[in-house]
């Protein structure tokens, strides 16, 4: 029996347009590039100058599944704080970036986190109108030498940067790197809901007004 190879044509690609950003800011205190992929898988390098915003940072990429890299020089001989709400406000306007039109995004995320005695639900919407709702009460001022009141100040600077609504309530906690770890392994996870493709929406703006 005579038999003839098989052309295989290639398949079409059908994947979504890539969902990245490169945003670099340089002021007078702070300069910080920041290189984001929402479609990721949970690969992080992060060079602040303050490690615990650094370990935080890998908190979003490892349980967002987002590709992060940031990078930043800032004036730490004052302290942390330009770094801190800079490297916020440039993670935001990636975000802004990588999403652009939000078409087919599921928009709304949400989460609870547990961390040992720690407890907190963050909720949020890539709505186009930014607002914080922020109820952490963290019982000590540092943790290591990063000052905890800088955690409401990093969630300000990403949510107007980004353009989302986020409420951060915690349900339970008493100690302070716990309550933070928690909440940002649930502002992680309630963002990777939320920048996920829904099928069902046809590549749609995800608004019964037809625009964010």
């Amino acid at each position: 029996m005579q038999t003839r190879d098989r052309q295989i044509s290639p398949v079409a690609n059908l994947s979504t347009p890539s969902r990245t950003a490169s945003i670099s800011r340089k002021t007078g205190e702070t300069d910080v590039q920041v290189s984001l992929n929402i479609d990721g898988s949970g690969r992080c390098t992060a060079k602040t100058g303050i490690p615990f915003l650094d370990h935080m940072l890998h908190q979003i990429a490892s349980h967002g599944l987002f590709d992060l890299d940031v990078q930043a020089k800032g004036d730490l001989e004052i302290d942390d704080h330009h770094t801190n709400e800079d490297v916020g406000i440039t993670l935001g306007m990636a975000l802004k970036e990588a999403l652009g039109d939000r078409k087919g995004i599921v928009r709304f995320g949400h989460f609870v986190a547990p961390l040992d005695e720690s407890l907190v639900q963050v909720a949020l919407d890539f709505s186009g109108r930014p607002h914080l709702s922020y109820g952490l009460e963290i019982p000590t001022q540092r943790v290591g030498t990063y000052d905890t009141q800088l955690v409401r100040e990093f969630f300000v600077a990403v949510v107007n940067h980004s353009q989302m609504t986020l409420h951060i309530r915690q349900l339970d906690g008493l100690n302070s790197h716990h309550i933070i770890e928690a909440t940002f392994k649930a502002f992680a996870r309630a963002m990777r809901m939320a920048t996920e493709v829904d099928p069902r929406r046809a590549n749609t703006i995800p608004s019964s007004k037809g625009v964010l």
